[in-house]
């Protein structure tokens, strides 16, 4: 039985003849940058994060690059995150000229963790950007009380966590911004690049959608230095048919996780922790294991496909090398076990157990 990594061809066949339908609006209406099918997602997303306002744009990165902007950071400044996010976390902070300050990550959840974000805090730092990693909430009341404390901003990095909620309440919705990703792969995701911010904040909501068309309200006349940020109006048809179905493909991701612990128990493999306070989506699932190239190679011989995220962290980039890093024990040991296993809405019950019962026969022997 092959299983792969992530099939997005089986969930484009599901909702065929609604995603022809909406592209074949957006070629009528030849509204291809923004346009009405982006607003019409623009209000869909801002009601579904149970926020005032999305600002769609190109891509997650960008997303995160006008957060940070509308917040305010700039060069010199301090912005803590979490050392296993993807680079592109940092990138956004580097962007504005500022500084990444890298804390590690809470050995269970693989999120950010609170008492070490309190102990990085210097007179520089002005923001904290907990990354709600593969699909499950950072602990938003402890780094929001945090943040209070000491004065800083809180951005949600969410492009892994569409629909997530913590203690109830949307990811997206704790920050003064949150910021999301629509890549292909994504649990909401476009057929190319696209990304969103959504925000309560009036004014960062106008600065934001300012800058991301060339820092222009009107046409041929620019306010700001800007940036060519747009969603295309494909993007946003497109995702408009999405989100209609998102909730059931997250309660899917939920029920397959499930049963991932369920046939995967006491198998000699750490299992992600099951949701306490927040529930996930399982953007990623993603195991420990002690000896990840013949577990990978185990799974592949049964025509089983696996990703690792992240096999090198941020601060062990040659991009970041200019900058004197601490070491992160837990984010590094991670980093050399952890092992994504097939994950999307529509795995059946049959490829999971294949998958379950290949990792016990690898990890086990």
């Amino acid at each position: 039985m092959n299983v792969p990594f992530l099939d997005l061809k089986a969930q484009y066949v599901s909702i065929k003849q609604e995603i022809d339908a909406a592209v074949g609006s957006v070629l009528s209406s030849c509204q291809f940058v923004l346009g009405a099918h982006v607003k019409e997602f623009e209000e869909n997303f801002a009601r579904y994060c149970g926020v005032k306002h999305c600002i769609a744009v190109d891509t997650g990165t960008s997303a995160l690059h006008l957060a940070l902007l509308a917040a305010g950071i700039g060069p010199g400044d301090e912005v803590i995150t979490a050392a296993n996010t993807f680079i592109a976390t940092c990138e956004a902070i580097s962007y504005c000229g500022a500084i990444p300050v890298l804390v590690d990550m809470d050995e269970k959840t693989y999120n950010i963790n609170p008492k070490l974000v309190k102990a990085a805090i210097t007179p520089k730092t002005k923001a904290i950007i907990p990354v709600h990693l593969y699909g499950r909430p950072a602990p938003m009341a402890e780094i929001n009380a945090i943040a209070k404390d000491a004065g800083l901003v809180v951005i949600e990095d969410a492009c892994q966590a569409h629909g997530a909620t913590y203690k109830d309440r949307p990811a997206g919705s704790w920050g003064q911004s949150g910021c999301f990703s629509f890549y292909p792969g994504k649990n909401l995701g476009a057929y190319g690049e696209g990304g969103a911010v959504v925000t309560n904040d009036d004014a960062a909501a106008e600065f934001m959608r300012l800058l991301r068309d060339h820092g222009s309200k009107q046409k041929y006349h620019h306010d700001a230095i800007g940036y060519n940020y747009r969603m295309e109006g494909l993007q946003g048809a497109i995702l408009n048919v999405k989100l209609k179905h998102l909730p059931e493909w997250n309660r899917l991701r939920r029920a397959h996780a499930d049963r991932y612990r369920q046939k995967l128990a006491g198998a000699n493999l750490m299992l992600p922790p099951p949701d306490d306070d927040s529930q996930s989506v399982y953007h990623i699932f993603a195991v420990q294991v002690d000896d990840r190239s013949r577990f990978q190679d185990d799974l592949k011989e049964e025509g089983i496909g696996t990703l690792i995220h992240y096999p090198i962290p941020v601060h062990r980039q040659k991009a970041y090398a200019h900058l004197t890093w601490p070491s992160y024990p837990v984010t590094e040991r991670q980093a050399g076990r952890i092992v994504s296993l097939p994950m999307f809405a529509e795995l059946t019950d049959e490829q999971i157990d294949h998958v379950a019962a290949a990792a016990r026969r690898s990890v086990d022997l």
